[in-house]
This record gives structure tokens, C-alpha cells and sequence, in this order.
């Protein structure tokens, strides 16, 4: 059996280290003088074994880890991208990730974010608790093994750096896992482990590349399994490159791709079939900007490539792409999968736009869990027709009527429209603040819609005229009552069970103070001209708030700022109206 490299995504909160993370793993590589080095690919960085066997020989003999994967696939474009499970192996492009935290920062909302994906698409990973150089009183030991430097720290800065990674736990389990530091890990099936590392002195590296090569190997050998014939890839990024025209750039998980060979793919227009012209990757020593790529005749998995071919404009990112083998059962599954992610034309719920499919993904799960309905998902800029369509639906759902927008670019006229239209484009870069962006607006715009309806309509309210509380029986009127259900205010007009107006409210008064409003549970104190006591009204009676047939219609289109209670009292004052006209 022939076994690919793992593919491993580099995620975390930004400034907490990625880039420097995989800059330290690259000039690691570079600097050591064994064969193998570190080859630079589109979209992805390879390390091969011998390079990862040099770095973490300080620690092989403590982990007695045998590695027998080729190396490592670094994805260098961490992301949402990674996280698409349009394919039949499902979960993401990732096989394993590493999660980089700042050790004294803690998760940070990019972090949680990042946790969330992973526990949605099942990906295992480890965390590379980040900037242990930071740690008051550390002094670096010039090893790239973190056991062993930590071996010579005094033992107030052990300690210090083993209240952080305590705090980090603490963080991941209120996201359900169990976590310990990686030495003390007794299963990795069951516990995550936090690897205190460096980027800048290079301390834990060893660790962490072993890590991450004896787990990938020993947990996941059947899905690492290399199965030869149909290329399988995932589209990272669309790029139109200078005399070449538009490119792909493609992480191949599976399998193989050779130049002449026909792909199949998905484009904004649905699946598409073309030739590859080229395949692409980094020249490393260009002799002028013509040399900025090398040619290949083939590519094998795990890699990343660009692929040179006619008709790729309008490439959706994040997307499938295979070798065709049987094009229209191909374009079927293809099809398939993306109509549960990219769709419109459903009655109810907002539009989402995002920069790819595995954005939409991620994004389409939160909103799920949300309970926010969707009407309309896609990938690409936020568009004027996205707008006009979303204050078409406002019309019929108020809060429908919004763009949540993950990540990509909102067109000048989607702007404009917005504007004038007054319909939101929520945008953010971190998917769950976009989720709690959401909320915040509606949440919003219903206290808004409340503050003006109770001045333009009378709110759903029933009250007990409370026994021994009549003050005064008439001219005016004042008595006490209990709101049993909804609101009252000064200015409504009160009737019986039996619909008769008895009289309008004056004041409203609660421990001697005039109040605006009484909401249910409230004992107060009301007023009125009209109201005689013990002749219109006596004790332990219930009354409730009149409404006129255009304010029961008006209602009507409005019943979502009520509460269920106030929504069931809203018919029985209906029917109240109605049967005693």
C-alpha cells in the first residue's frame, strides 16, 4: 500500500502567529543541510520526512515514533477554503490541523471560530500554543525541542508556562474537548494535545513536526491510503496571472493529473469540461519574471499545483475538481453536492454571499443551528440584484430582507441600493460575529419597531381590577390593577369581556410615580374620566386594551414583535371585537 503525505492546515486568531509558524517551519528546513529541504508549491509548502526527521531528532527517542508517511502537505492558505466536504471522503481538505494560539493571549474570536469548523468537519487537531518566548523569565536554549529547553528553565518560569497552558484547557473545554499538554496526553483519540512552541526561536518545532507525522500516520492510514487514476482537488484560489491568462490554484488530494488531461470543475454557470494546458509550480531560482513558474507533465498527490487551461473564468473557489473518467455521472455528483450549498428562490429567509464554498459551508451550519432561514446562497461580490431582492422579501418578512456577506467584495451599487432600499448588508471576516451581527440587528430593529408601534398602536394588554384598591370612583376614576398579560399605557382605551369601551386611560401610576407603560406582573395605579367604579366596573373584573378593525389589521402584518402569550391575547381580543360588533 502506497501512502500519501498528509495534508495539514495552519489556522488560528490573527497575530497569533500562522504565518510566522510556517515561516519558522520553511527556514527550518532551508537551513539544514540533510537532502530534502522543503519544496515550495502553489498554495502549499512540502516538507519531505528526511527534513522533518533532522528537525525533531532531539525528541525521536523520547516519542520512538518510526515515520512512515513520504512528509508533510502545509496548506499556506489557512481557511475556510479547507474546510469544504464536497467530496465523497468527506470532512475537509485538511486530514489533520494545527491550531495556533498566543500562549499568554488565549483564544481570541478567530480562535473559537476556528474550533467551531473543526468540530463541525471532524477534523482532528493539535495546538501549537505560540510566542512561549514571551513568557516572563524564559531563556531561549538554542534546541528546537521543547522538552528540552523547558528541562533547563528555572521553576518559576516552568510554572509560569504551566498556568498558561492551564488556561488554554480551561478555553478549549468550553468548547467540549478534553486537552492536556502533549507529554502528558494519554490518548489522542480522546484528548487534544498543546504543544508550547516558539516561531520565533524555533523551540517545540521538533515536537510539533512529530507530532503531527506520527498521529497523521497512526490515526488516519486508511484515508492516507494513495489510490492511482482520477485526480481529485479542491480549488483554493482564481487568479488571472500576467501573459498567462486565468489560473487555478489547486490543492490534489487524490490520485494524479498530467498535462493534455480533461478536468471537470465547477464555474457560476454550472459544471464545465477543459483541457489542461499546463501545470504550474514556483520556480525557485527565475532567472527574470518569465521564469516565475516551472512546467510540469504531471502532478501527483498530496500537492499543491496551478493549472493553466481554456474556459476557467468564473471557477467558484472552494470547489471540486476531477479528472474526467465518466464527465456526465461526474457532473451529477458535482451538481449534487453544490445545490446544497449554492441555491435561491426559496420564499423565506436572508441572503448569504461568501468568498467559497467552504465559507458558505461553515456559514450555512452556523445560521442552521441558528435557526436562520436561507433563501438565497452563493459565492461572490454582493451584487445589486442581491439588494433588490433581499428588499423584495423584506416586504413579505421584515427581517428576511438582509445580505450577510462573509468575506468577499460588496459592489458600489449593492452599496447604494442598500442605502436607499434600507436594506443591511452584514458583513464581518469572522463568520460567527456575522452570525451574532445578525441577531444584534434584528434584535435591534425589533426594539425600534416596538418603540413606534406603542405609540401608533395600542398593545395587547388585559388587567384585573385588584379588589380593595378602588381610590376614587369617578371624575376621575382611580383604581388599581394587575397587568395580566401584554402592556398598558396612558392614551389606550379600556374595554369589557363583552367588547363595550368603557373609557381612556389618563395616567399610570406606579409607588406615586407616573410611569409611560406597565408591562405583565405589574401592580399600578390607573386613572380615567369616563370609567365610573362600581357601575362600569367592579372589583376582580378583567378588562382589556380596545383596538379599532385598522389597528387589528395593522397587527397583523406585524405579530413577530410580540411574544407568544401576547400573541394568543391579541385573537382574544380579535374575536372579543368581532362578535360584539
Amino acid at each position: 500500500m502506497v501512502i500519501r503525505s498528509p495534508i495539514v492546515c495552519v489556522l488560528g486568531h490573527v497575530d497569533h502567529g500562522k504565518t510566522t509558524l510556517l515561516d519558522a517551519i520553511r527556514g527550518t528546513a532551508v537551513a539544514s543541510k540533510e537532502a530534502g529541504k522543503i519544496t515550495q508549491m502553489i498554495g502549499a509548502s512540502y516538507l519531505p520526512v528526511e527534513t522533518i526527521e533532522r528537525i525533531s531528532e532531539p525528541v525521536r527517542g523520547v516519542f520512538r515514533t518510526t515515520l512512515k508517511i513520504p512528509g508533510l502537505l502545509f496548506i499556506d492558505t489557512p481557511g475556510h477554503e479547507a474546510f469544504t466536504n464536497l467530496r465523497e471522503r468527506g470532512g475537509s481538505i485538511a486530514d489533520l490541523a494545527v491550531l495556533v494560539v498566543d500562549i499568554s493571549q488565549g483564544f481570541q474570536p478567530q480562535t473559537i471560530e476556528s474550533v467551531k469548523i473543526l468540530k463541525y468537519c471532524k477534523t482532528p487537531f493539535i495546538i501549537a500554543a505560540n510566542k512561549l518566548d514571551l513568557v516572563s523569565g524564559w531563556k531561549s536554549q538554542g534546541t528546537y525541542s521543547f522538552l528540552e529547553s523547558f528541562a533547563k528553565q528555572p521553576e518559576h518560569v516552568k510554572a509560569a508556562a504551566d498556568d498558561k497552558i492551564y488556561s488554554l484547557m480551561g478555553q478549549l473545554s468550553e468548547h467540549g474537548f478534553d486537552c492536556e499538554r502533549f507529554d502528558r496526553v494519554e490518548d489522542y483519540t480522546k484528548q487534544v494535545g498543546i504543544i508550547p512552541i516558539s516561531s520565533k526561536t524555533k523551540e517545540g518545532l521538533a515536537e510539533l513536526l512529530l507530532l503531527i507525522a506520527g498521529l497523521s500516520q497512526k490515526y488516519m492510514e486508511g484515508r492516507l491510503e494513495l489510490r492511482e487514476g482520477t485526480g481529485k482537488g479542491t480549488v483554493l484560489e482564481v487568479k488571472e496571472e500576467k501573459g498567462l491568462g486565468t489560473t487555478i490554484d489547486v490543492i490534489l488530494y487524490d490520485g494524479s493529473l498530467a498535462k493534455g488531461q480533461e478536468i471537470a470543475y465547477l464555474t457560476g454557470l454550472g459544471v464545465q469540461r477543459t483541457k489542461i494546458r499546463a501545470l504550474l509550480e514556483p520556480n525557485l531560482s527565475p532567472k527574470s519574471s518569465k521564469d516565475k513558474y516551472a512546467y510540469l507533465d504531471s502532478v501527483h498527490a498530496a500537492a499543491g499545483v496551478k493549472i493553466l487551461a481554456p474556459g476557467l473564468e468564473g471557477t467558484i473557489p472552494g470547489s471540486p475538481l476531477v479528472s474526467v473518467t465518466d464527465f456526465e455521472r461526474q457532473k451529477r455528483e458535482i451538481e449534487s453536492h453544490a445545490s446544497c450549498l449554492i441555491f435561491e428562490g426559496g420564499e423565506k429567509g436572508v441572503s448569504v454571499k461568501a468568498d467559497s464554498l467552504g465559507s458558505i459551508e461553515a456559514l450555512l451550519n452556523l445560521l442552521k443551528k441558528g435557526g436562520i432561514a436561507v433563501r438565497k446562497a452563493g459565492v461572490g461580490p454582493v451584487t445589486r440584484k442581491d439588494v433588490m431582492e433581499a428588499a423584495s422579501v423584506a416586504h413579505r418578512s421584515r427581517f428576511d430582507g438582509a445580505v450577510l456577506a462573509f468575506n468577499t467584495q460588496v459592489l458600489k451599487d449593492a452599496r447604494e441600493e442598500s442605502a436607499e432600499a434600507g436594506v443591511p448588508i452584514i458583513w464581518s471576516n469572522v463568520i460567527y460575529k456575522l452570525v451574532e451581527d445578525y441577531g444584534e440587528w434584528k434584535r435591534e430593529e425589533t426594539e425600534k419597531e416596538k418603540r413606534e408601534l406603542m405609540t401608533a398602536l395600542p398593545w395587547p394588554s388585559k388587567i384585573k381590577a385588584l379588589p380593595g384598591h378602588f381610590f376614587r370612583l369617578s371624575k376621575p376614576a382611580v383604581f388599581g390593577v394587575e397587568v395580566l398579560c401584554g402592556k398598558i399605557r396612558k392614551g389606550n382605551s379600556l374595554m369589557d369581556a363583552h367588547g363595550k369601551i368603557l373609557g381612556e386611560i389618563k395616567t399610570v401610576q406606579s409607588e406615586g410615580k407616573s410611569i409611560d407603560e406597565a408591562s405583565a406582573g405589574m401592580k399600578v395605579a390607573l386613572s380615567s374620566e369616563q370609567i365610573v367604579l362600581k357601575k362600569d366596573l367592579r372589583e376582580g373584573d378583567v378588562l382589556y386594551s380596545f383596538m379599532s378593525r385598522r389597528q387589528l389589521s395593522a397587527w397583523g402584518e406585524k405579530t413577530h414583535s410580540l411574544s407568544e402569550k401576547e400573541n394568543e391575547l391579541l385573537e382574544e381580543i380579535r374575536k372579543i371585537i368581532l362578535f360584539s360588533s
